[in-house]
């Protein structure tokens, strides 16, 4: 939908130019694919693209970067085969954008934390200004490390003066550049083409573009940006820096929406997490991906839960594991020391104390006493424990899978479970208890004689 009282904005093409190796990343992982917040970063510069409706999304790789391409699938990608720099990677592109009319955004994979709005605000600036070419400025509190954005009388963008290369009246120029350009779809190859790669790395830079459409008398402007939405992160430290940042924001999204975070600093979410109102999670808790909260759940400290699904008004934790595959029922009660996984957990039921349930099915209001695990894996297959509802499981039961603990049964303390348990049926499985009168009185007597005689 288009800004109120403002007018329709051109067609969009968006480039994301991940070919970078990121060596100072020191991963064999290439370094677009570090997650951010649970996503591997390219992934929320694609989402932030995404939101803007554009008409085309190109992400340039580099050889064998496999993953990369199927981390981005279903967005086509194209290969730079030589890293000849940013000017010859976005024009590895233009043949994904061959016939395009409108406006071409050159962004980062690396630099996740841009949003549709930073985008917006170029596409803005080129429909008042009418220019060839848009650059993202912002002004960090450190201008050493970047190129400075020199504007003319007009305040159009006269050039972009590399940090290296500036004089003392640049350096003092607050306005620097924040990486990501927008061009005009008809006039980008022509500026592509007369790139050339004379300076000490031999490559072509996108930057020099400014500098050719002055040349041909075209307009150049700016669009500021705040200097988190241009961070790009090149190492480990600046990506923990990148995950302090996000975390912020989704914590200050969920408690406008009504999500009570006892310490939001110690809660850490992921970018998918959904979560419902009323939901009160305490300290110390980490979301990871694929994690679906209803309302008014309570998630108590030292929880790890990973994509689960958890009901309204269950009680989980403190110190659970919820894993992948599980679903927890509403009202449903999981405590300390518990591990869930690809599990249902039925309306209301209870796994309170220092249990493993695993591979299973747990029905509704069923009581799982402390210490109770489901033996699920036989060293070369996992399978299935039944639990029916209203059942009640003694503690320190072993479950031996496949089996099936039929509605309404009772299962002994201490008993060890191999075949199947019908309806409200008592099963006890365990050595009959043997009582031997005067025995420790005896074995006493008998390790203090020895201990004299030694």
């Amino acid at each position: 939908m288009a800004e109120k009282n403002k007018p329709e904005l051109p067609s969009l093409a968006c480039v994301i130019l991940a070919a970078g190796q990121g060596t100072r990343m020191r991963s064999e992982l290439p370094k677009v694919l570090h997650p951010l917040a649970g996503v591997p970063m390219i992934k929320h510069v694609l989402k932030a693209c995404a939101e803007l409706k554009p008409e085309r999304i190109v992400v340039v790789i580099g050889p064998g970067m496999d993953a990369v391409e199927n981390a981005v699938s279903p967005t086509p990608c194209v290969v730079q085969f030589e890293p000849l720099g940013t000017g010859d990677a976005l024009k590895a592109a233009l043949p994904q954008l061959k016939g395009f009319k409108g406006d071409v955004i050159a962004l980062f994979g690396d630099a996740p934390l841009v949003t549709r709005e930073a985008l917006t605000t170029l596409q803005r600036k080129r429909q008042e200004t009418d220019a060839t070419v848009v650059v993202a400025a912002f002004k960090p509190e450190d201008t050493s490390p970047y190129g400075r954005l020199v504007l003319d009388g007009k305040g159009e963008l006269a050039a972009i003066v590399e940090a290296a290369d500036a004089d003392a009246d640049e350096c003092a120029i607050a306005l620097c550049n924040g990486g990501i350009m927008l061009f005009d779809a008809a006039k980008l190859p022509s500026l592509l083409d007369q790139l050339r790669n004379e300076n000490a790395k031999k490559e072509f830079y996108l930057t020099d573009c400014v500098g050719l459409a002055r040349a041909g008398g075209d307009i150049c402007a700016v669009a500021i940006m705040s200097a988190n939405e241009v961070l790009g992160i090149n190492t480990r430290v600046e990506l923990a820096h990148a995950e302090k940042l996000i975390q912020q924001t989704i914590r200050r999204q969920f408690m406008l929406q009504g999500v009570t975070l006892i310490d939001p600093d110690t809660v850490y979410f992921s970018a998918d997490t959904k979560i419902g109102r009323d939901v009160v999670i305490a300290t110390n808790v980490y979301i990871g991906p694929g994690v679906e909260i209803a309302d008014r759940v309570q998630i108590n400290s030292f929880c790890h839960l990973e994509q689960v699904r958890v009901e309204e008004a269950a009680i989980i934790g403190p110190f659970a594991r919820l894993r992948p595959g599980s679903v927890i029922g509403a009202g449903a009660h999981i405590g300390n020391f518990v591990e869930i996984k690809n599990t249902e957990v039925g309306q209301g039921a209870k796994i309170n104390h220092l249990s493993y349930i695993g591979d299973a099915f747990v029905g509704s209001k069923a009581n799982i006493g402390a210490g109770t695990i489901t033996c699920n894996y036989d060293g070369f297959r996992k399978h299935l424990t039944h639990i029916g509802a209203n059942t009640f499981i003694g503690s320190n039961t072993a479950l031996v899978a496949p089996v099936k603990v039929g509605d309404g049964a009772y299962i002994g303390a201490g008993s060890v479970i191999t075949m199947e348990v019908p309806a409200n049926t008592l099963a006890v499985a365990r050595g009959r208890q043997a009582n031997i009168e005067d025995w420790a009185r005896r074995f006493r007597e008998q390790q203090a004689a020895q201990k004299k005689e030694g």
